[in-house]
């Protein structure tokens, strides 16, 4: 299934910038990044369960926002994309 993962962190604090910082290389372990706080992830079911955990583990909800969107699998219909960025293959090799 395809997720679109989406936070707003609190950075002005010290605290703050460094739980910026883990989400982001979180993130970039499961997803490929489409815009400065926003990541396609290609997840199974286990998967997302364990990527969701680690997320909220990483979070202060106090002060942060984190958001899943759930594409499901037929999301090719569901993404329109404009723009200078290109698009890539959600199915395809993750590099890191």
């Amino acid at each position: 299934m395809l997720l679109l993962i989406t936070y707003d962190v609190n950075t002005t604090t010290p605290a703050g910038r460094k739980r910026l910082a883990k989400l982001a290389k979180e993130c970039c372990n499961y997803g490929q990044r489409v815009q400065n706080s926003v990541f396609e992830c290609s997840l199974d079911a286990a998967k997302f369960v364990t990527v969701k955990a680690k997320l909220l583990q990483i979070i202060d909800q106090t002060q942060d926002s984190l958001r899943i969107y759930h594409l499901g699998n037929n999301y090719e219909k569901k993404i329109e994309q404009f723009g200078t960025k290109t698009s890539y293959d959600p199915e395809g090799v993750l590099i890191l």
